[in-house]
């Protein structure tokens, strides 16, 4: 069979919206704040999955740079994470970034795109 250099997306979960909004969990550990601090609405963010060892395989959110900020809740994460790991691809986007003074997991909120066929 020939090599088909475009690759058709997984079927995408029922009952799951293709965009949607979300916080970003865990931006206080391991000096993740530094890099949230330096983010503005608007900023391109990468989704990442875990591989698939992982017990509650979770999907993270870093910088187009690499650095990890976070990571999605595991709500999010439960539906989500089968899609990617099966090719699917979601983009993100940084709606709103708060600083110190509000709780940790309301700090950065997200636009999510899943690229659905």
């Amino acid at each position: 069979m020939p090599f088909d250099p475009i690759m058709t997306p997984p079927p995408f979960p029922q009952g799951k919206p293709p965009c949607f909004r979300s916080t970003v969990h865990g931006t206080v550990f391991a000096g993740r704040e530094r890099f949230v601090d330096g983010l503005a609405e608007g900023d391109s963010l990468r989704l990442v999955p875990d591989p698939p060892v992982q017990i509650d395989p979770e999907i993270w959110v870093h910088l187009e740079s690499g650095e990890p900020l976070g990571h999605l809740p595991a709500e999010i994460a439960s539906w989500l994470w089968p899609w990617m790991s099966r090719g699917g691809v979601a983009e993100a986007r940084a709606l709103s970034v708060r600083g110190s003074d509000v709780p940790s997991w309301r700090r950065l909120l997200l636009e999510v795109s899943c690229l659905v066929a």
